[in-house]
């Protein structure tokens, strides 16, 4: 194994390989939000032609400001506690790998909570009528215009879900990720980036299966107006009444999202590590 291969990931790589994923991959992102939230049926292509007739191509970048600023608060918190935890538990079985990474994920949702509710609502504003849009400027004027409109606790509508989506989230990518990597070495796979995009692809199709059902009631309960759901409860009820396929809504463009930003980001990821990680000291 070269030197380079041996290098570790410092803590905050996490959150700069994942900026550099979501400025590629945001217009998809975007269409998720839109087809979860949008009660019409209306198709990824359906929900695409409308928003490039009516807004034209920039609409398709709508909420970046708010999407970088996610990636700096709850990716690189999980990233990072999941990168800092490594140093203390040993990742060598799935079970603690899936421990830990439960754990960081949880806690970065909740680091990056309003910053994603941000993000869903710069996002939505491109489906609404001109006269019920909130017309945040960017990310800042969104949590400053929170804060003042609703309170701060506002920010944190949802928190508990986007933490256990995390959490998941976090299961998902890393744990499938590393466990997946491992193996495929194990198997006599070279450390090269082949092998590391499909780790990458077994762990996006994992984190999608795990979070979707998650990542649509979340999305509903944060853009919600107030008083449209009494509880996370009314929200799971409400959703359900529409069929179990609702929980589902959105599922092609969340994974045709989060596929190619889940390679994007392991790829940089692991450019990073093997360029700029540090070497652990031989014993």
């Amino acid at each position: 194994m070269s030197a380079d291969h041996q290098r570790i990931s410092r803590w905050y790589f996490g959150g700069v390989a994942s900026s550099m994923a979501a400025m590629v991959t945001h217009p998809l992102d975007l269409m998720k939000v839109l087809v979860q939230t949008n009660k019409e049926k209306l198709s990824l292509v359906d929900t695409s032609r409308k928003i490039f007739k009516e807004q034209g191509a920039l609409a398709f970048y709508n909420g970046i400001s708010a999407s970088i600023l996610r990636q700096y608060t709850y990716t690189l918190s999980r990233f990072g506690f999941y990168t800092m935890g490594a140093n203390f538990i040993d990742t060598k079985s799935m079970i603690s790998k899936v421990t830990l990474a439960g754990m960081s994920g949880y806690v970065g949702g909740l680091v990056g909570a309003p910053a994603d509710l941000i993000n869903v609502r710069l996002q939505n504003d491109v489906k609404l009528p001109p006269d019920q849009r909130r017309n945040y400027a960017h990310a800042i004027d969104g949590l400053v215009r929170v804060v003042r409109e609703e309170g701060w606790l506002s920010l944190f509508n949802g928190a508990s879900m986007n933490a256990l989506r995390g959490a998941f989230m976090t299961v998902g990518q890393i744990a499938f990720y590393e466990q997946s990597k491992d193996i495929l070495i194990n198997y006599g796979c070279p450390q090269r980036m082949d092998t590391y995009i499909v780790a990458s692809v077994i762990s996006a199709v994992a984190a999608t299966a795990l979070t979707q059902p998650i990542d649509v009631i979340k999305t509903r309960q944060m853009n919600s107006r107030s008083g449209e759901y009494k509880s996370l409860s009314d929200v799971f009820y409400k959703t359900a009444l529409e069929g179990p396929m609702a929980f589902y809504k959105g599922s092609i463009p969340a994974l045709s999202r989060l596929g190619p930003h889940t390679i994007l980001l392991f790829v940089s990821l692991e450019f990073l590590r093997t360029h700029f990680g540090w070497l652990p000291e031989s014993k």
